[in-house]
């Protein structure tokens, strides 16, 4: 009995040995396949990123250079026009068969004040013209900005350049009635009239008050008043944009502004009497048959006279 009892203790014994020793195999095997998987997934990505590396360096390093050519192929597009250009532009544009286009000697002076002003420029020019497309191009790195009489015209204008700005305005006033405007702009220089103020919210006969908000918030450097038409009784004259581009000139917010005034047709009694009246003999820096040159600088609000000598040019 004890012999079968201990034999049957021992064969237990030997049954559960082995379940025992599968167990741990078991256990090992798995442990072992653990290990080995991130081992091959370490040299895996070993091998991957020494070979990405390699590429990548060398795109970036590819498009640098390329970048680097580009730059050096075309240059810093916000470089000044290269003298060579600016000369042929104005010799094509002075030698048009167009009767009523500006002389050479009409538009180097424009040019040179242009050329010289401070990037980016703010130029306004009343009037479409023959010379409008050479304006633009010109002054490339600044603003410019066209107004016009004729509403069709500057739509039909501004669909054949897109990248032209401009805005039509309707004049109101008749070259038959310059004396009459004079007379009441000067009794109303301390109130609608002033030479400094906004002339959006301005009710001055002569000032332009229905222009976009941003125009009037620019500082204007240069201003080209050769618009609109300034011929017959009937016509509308430069009276107002020559005033407005004075009160503009005056009313700028940096210190120390100084503001090109160009009047095209000087030679007319319009544009050379309010010219005189309202950006001054005193500022008058060039000036021939057909263009006068003007500097006007920034007044104090407080001031109520356009010019410093208080006596009239007008015969009005």
């Amino acid at each position: 009995m004890k012999n079968s009892s201990n034999s049957n203790s021992n064969t237990k014994l030997i049954l559960l040995h082995p379940y025992i020793q599968k167990q741990g195999g078991s256990n090992r095997l798995w442990l072992l396949a653990f290990v080995s998987f991130f081992a091959i997934a370490f040299l895996l990505t070993l091998i991957y990123t020494r070979e990405i590396l390699p590429i990548k360096s060398t795109t970036t390093t590819t498009t640098m250079a390329t970048r680097s050519a580009s730059s050096s192929t075309f240059g810093n597009v916000n470089a000044p026009l290269p003298t060579s250009v600016i000369n042929t532009l104005l010799h094509y544009a002075s030698r048009s068969n167009d009767s009523f286009h500006m002389s050479h000697a009409e538009i180097k002076p424009i040019s040179d004040v242009l050329r010289k002003c401070s990037s980016p420029c703010n130029f306004l020019v009343f009037g479409l013209t023959h010379e409008t497309l050479l304006w633009k191009a010109l002054n490339h790195n600044g603003r410019t900005v066209f107004i016009e009489e004729n509403r069709y015209y500057a739509a039909y204008y501004e669909e054949l350049h897109p990248e032209i700005d401009v805005f039509d305005v309707q004049y109101t006033t008749k070259m038959k009635e310059m004396r009459e405007l004079i007379a009441s702009t000067k009794k109303q220089i301390k109130n609608e009239c002033r030479p400094v103020q906004n002339l959006l919210f301005s009710e001055c006969k002569l000032g332009i008050n229905d222009l976009p908000n941003h125009v009037y918030e620019v500082d204007w450097d240069v201003i080209l008043v050769d618009g609109p038409r300034g011929d017959g009784p009937d016509g509308p004259g430069r009276m107002t944009p020559i005033f407005t581009a004075g009160v503009l000139a005056r009313s700028r917010k940096a210190s120390n502004a100084k503001t090109h005034i160009f009047v095209h047709d000087y030679y007319r009694n319009v544009e050379r009497i309010y010219g005189d009246e309202f950006l001054c003999r005193e500022n008058l820096v060039e000036s021939n048959d057909m263009l006068a040159h003007f500097i006007v600088e920034k007044m104090d609000e407080n001031s109520f006279h356009f010019c410093r000598n208080h006596t009239s040019t007008s015969p009005f």
